[in-house]
């Protein structure tokens, strides 16, 4: 039969093609193209290393913050306190008459040292939540590449630091 005494002939021309299309494919995609792909997921992986590590050091630039702010509110509270006993021991010494205005100015110190402590920790807790919120954005537009809003950014601080 002719068709058997062609089989030779025809494989060796098949696999000869065969051996050259798979070593062009070989070249341009193994050599071309896979080291490209492969350096663009290395840069990726290095930019979100990056932006992690950011965000961890925002996130400790805020655990300072708060410690500073608690210290502060540490020393305003026994300066407050310290006030209230000398004012105590002075207004024991004096008269009825000056004790009863004495408590009144110290009430009116102690109003406004608590207004004041209220306001260093709103202060405070606003700066955090801020850079909290600063944080967020640049992260979200560094990892998925789209900008968040402002308000968005700081309704998604404030809801974790409510259940956080």
């Amino acid at each position: 039969m002719p068709q058997i005494a062609q089989i030779a002939e025809t494989y060796a021309s098949q696999i000869f093609w065969m051996l050259v299309t798979f070593g062009f494919v070989f070249f341009v995609i193994g050599r071309g193209m896979v080291p490209k792909v492969q350096g663009t997921a290395d840069a990726r992986d290095a930019k979100i290393t990056g932006d992690l590590d950011a965000a961890k050091a925002a996130f400790a630039r805020a655990d300072e913050i708060e410690a500073d702010y608690r210290a502060r509110d540490a020393e305003n509270r026994a300066a407050t306190q310290a006030t209230l006993a000398r004012a105590k021991s002075e207004a024991a010494k004096l008269s009825e008459g000056q004790l009863a205005a004495a408590d009144a100015e110290i009430a009116n110190r102690i109003g406004a040292a608590e207004a004041r402590i209220q306001a260093a920790s709103q202060a405070a807790l606003a700066e955090i939540e801020t850079v909290a919120a600063d944080a967020a954005r640049d992260m979200v537009a560094r990892i998925s590449g789209v900008q968040a809003s402002e308000e968005a950014a700081r309704n998604a601080v404030k809801a974790a630091l409510v259940h956080g």
